[in-house]
């Protein structure tokens, strides 16, 4: 038998390059040099093979079979470290070319140490917890031989409705952009072919998260310039983050499906940014364009998506069935196979797996305290304090007795949230458990559920959680949703909360003892009664195996908040879509508008001012983007720019001071918008252009800069052009969307 650790004597002269060749060329040369070598070599059989990629499933001798006649190029859903390396012991080392197989599996928000859904690590506002995140579930999914995840998903997304909002890093393309690269340099370390790497996936390419109606699966409307200024600048830069896969979306954009998108997969993917890693498809979307009516068949279907750009097929097995046909028929170039292969062995040789295609059956890197311990940080700054009335929180040694009660308190499996197809609740520490176990010897604490799960609407424990809080000194009500209420396929129309947790909270409020709710949701919820009725809020997006710990830190101060919403949270569905970075239009909300109760009887047809509100809702939303209380308090001032005359090649820089102007050390997420008050076309009030997180202690105040080149204020223009158009700015230097002064300044020619 051949060995196990390097590539067969007869492969190594069918390279044709020797290791001093390799010592004196450009390592990217020496591997197109091997991937030439080897596409010479292969069947059209053999290249088709390539671009299958298949689910795994129970019969491995039937899998290993194919795998022999160079029939499966890559392998998903496969976990078990003992079947992988069978499998890949029959692609290296009994099929005819030794072509390792790419295992892939969805490593969303960790393997097995889950971090909190990605929407949480947005709410951070801290690139590090993303990149600290990607880098843990690389590390735990590598050990057992995954080498693909597809993640980041880097939708723009601003309908909660839609349930893969939890999946995303919200609504803002500036924040999603920062967000997303940090994950894809996590998941892929400094070097794709480090055994602890795996191959990145931005997806879905592209425009998914404005599905319409916030539905799933559904079409998009997106034209060129709004997909070019909001959705496409997160890929690029995922892109030039060296992201070494893309994945199409499930959606069609004015009628094109993603996976048969000719101008997105050539012309922007690969003409315009140069893009030269595997483009795989969603699962099935490839033959789903035929229910789409954008193919007629497998055959149509086949023709459509290799043409327009795609390499691997996933699941739907059109190409290794039609493309031998649509070739002889002149309809498919071989050419264009040849560079979709080149494609797939470009990226399996830059992870290292011709030469490491095996791993360690008996390595054991799950729940590494260091992992632990990167997860807990990453719940704690993924909070978010929405109120806090008379400093309600954190407990103070005045509160002796603490009553538990909620569907939450205690829900492991729930708490991880969406995507967790490796997470073990039997690893993941609840609220209750964490507070029992650093506080319990403190506190005395009575535990009432009162309901058994976020969809229970049976009332009969509410009495029991009621009697609870009446005998406590602070109740602590945890609500939200469980994890089968966000992610795919999981749209919500109503976004209240769910079963009979709203008449939970009511039922302890009346009691009048301090009520602090803590939410754990896959999205935002239009929870503002529960938030008029609590003392406090504190809201988590699911967040993961320590999210016990981190919320006990939090609500007794061994943590501050420093969270910030990633999404504009709507007062009620009918607000969406909501997102702060929205066009002004010719009559903006004057925010004095007369709202419903307060109109008169036979009130004048134009006696309400006639602006653009909801005469329910009014305009605001609930909470802004950007937004996020503290235990402490913090001041912007002397807020000074380097220059107000700019030209479009200068830098700006923005100084300011920030003072924490209350008692304990805190972090705040200081945030700059520029808004370009006159374009060729309609530019958005406000857009975020950059952030940082300063911990400061009580009356420390430091001089704190962000520098702004003018190059990043381009958007598409009226004539398609990519530039910066001269004209007056203003800018804001806020804690939020919603707050601070504008400055401004001019830019040139």
């Amino acid at each position: 038998m051949r060995t196990m650790k390097f590539i067969s004597a007869a492969f190594a002269l069918l390279l044709g390059v020797t290791s001093c060749q390799q010592k004196q060329e450009n390592p990217e040369a020496v591997i197109e040099q091997k991937v030439d070598a080897l596409l010479s070599q292969m069947t059209l059989e053999e290249k088709l093979g390539q671009m299958n990629q298949i689910s795994s499933y129970g019969n491995i001798d039937d899998m290993i079979a194919l795998i022999k006649k160079g029939e499966i190029g890559s392998i998903l859903n496969e976990v078990d470290p003992a079947r992988i390396n069978a499998l890949q012991r029959a692609a290296v080392q009994e099929s005819r070319l030794g072509i390792p197989l790419l295992i892939a599996r969805d490593v969303i928000h960790g393997y097995k140490t889950i971090f909190p859904i990605p929407l949480g690590q947005a709410a951070s506002f801290d690139p590090q917890v993303a990149e600290d995140g990607a880098r843990v579930a690389a590390i735990e999914a590598s050990s057992v031989g995954i080498r693909w995840t597809f993640a980041p998903m880097i939708d723009i997304a601003r309908d909660p409705r839609w349930g893969r909002i939890a999946e995303g890093c919200g609504e803002d393309t500036y924040l999603t952009t920062v967000m997303g690269a940090a994950m894809v340099k996590g998941y892929q370390g400094d070097s794709l072919n480090d055994p602890t790497s795996i191959a990145a996936c931005p997806k879905h390419f592209v425009g998914y998260g404005a599905t319409e109606g916030g539905r799933d699966y559904n079409s998009t409307f997106i034209p060129e310039r709004r997909l070019r200024n909001v959705y496409l600048p997160p890929f690029e830069a995922a892109a030039k983050a060296g992201a070494a896969t893309f994945m199409t979306s499930f959606n069609d954009n004015d009628g094109v499906p993603s996976t048969g998108n000719t101008f997105i997969l050539r012309d922007v993917l690969r003409g315009e940014w140069g893009f030269d890693g595997i483009v795989v498809t969603d699962w099935a979307s490839a033959a789903e364009m035929m229910n789409h009516g954008f193919a007629a068949d497998e055959k149509e279907v086949a023709q459509k998506a290799v043409n327009a750009g795609v390499d691997m097929e996933m699941v739907s097995y059109t190409f290794v069935k039609k493309l031998p046909e649509l070739i002889k028929e002149g309809k498919v170039q071989e050419a264009t196979i040849d560079n979709a292969v080149r494609n797939i062995l470009r990226i399996k040789f830059r992870l290292g797996l011709f030469e490491q295609p095996y791993v360690d059956e008996n390595k054991n890197v799950m729940y590494a305290p260091a992992h632990l311990e990167a997860a807990r940080r990453a719940a704690v700054e993924s909070a978010i304090l929405l109120k806090n009335e008379e400093q309600t929180l954190p407990l103070g040694k005045a509160v002796k007795t603490v009553a538990i009660i909620g569907p939450m308190a205690d829900a492991p499996y729930e708490q991880m949230g969406t995507w967790v197809f490796d997470g073990e609740k039997s690893h993941t520490v609840t609220p209750l458990a964490a507070i029992r176990e650093q506080f319990g010897d403190k506190v005395q604490i009575l535990y009432e559920p009162g309901l058994g799960y976020s969809r229970d609407r049976n009332t009969g424990g509410i009495a029991k959680a009621v009697s609870a809080a009446s005998r406590a000194d602070a109740v602590l009500v945890f609500v939200g949703e469980e994890a089968i209420l966000s992610g795919e396929a999981h749209c919500l129309a109503d976004l209240n909360l769910q079963g009979a947790q709203s008449e939970l909270i009511e039922a302890i409020a009346r009691t009048g003892k301090p009520l602090i709710t803590v939410v754990m949701a896959g999205r935002p919820l239009t929870i503002g009664k529960e938030v008029e009725l609590s003392d406090a809020v504190l809201y988590m997006f699911h967040p993961g195996t320590m999210g016990g710990p981190a919320v006990a830190d939090l609500l007794w101060g061994k943590a501050v908040p420093s969270g910030k919403t990633p999404v504009t949270f709507p007062k009620m569905v009918g607000q969406i879509p909501v997102y702060y970075a929205h066009n002004n239009t010719g009559r903006p909300a004057t925010k004095k508008e007369t709202l419903l109760d307060d109109i008169q009887i036979e009130a004048g047809q134009t006696s309400l001012g006639c602006t653009s509100f909801y005469m329910d809702a009014g305009f605001d939303p609930l909470f802004p983007f950007g937004y996020g209380l503290s235990y402490t308090t913090f001041a912007y001032s002397n807020i000074k720019l380097s220059a107000t005359d700019l030209k479009k090649d200068d830098v700006l820089t923005i100084t300011f001071d920030l003072e924490n102007t209350g008692s304990y050390e805190g972090t705040e997420v200081a945030q700059l918008y520029v808004q370009d008050k006159v374009g060729s076309v309609t530019r958005p009030v406000k857009e975020l252009k950059r952030f940082a997180r300063i911990t400061l202690k009580p009356g420390e105040k430091k001089n704190v800069s962000f520098e702004l080149p003018i190059s990043e204020l381009a958007f598409w223009n009226i004539d398609m052009q990519h530039t910066v158009e001269a004209g007056d700015f203003n800018l804001w230097v806020a804690p939020d969307s919603q707050s601070g002064t504008p400055i401004t300044f001019k830019v040139t020619d």
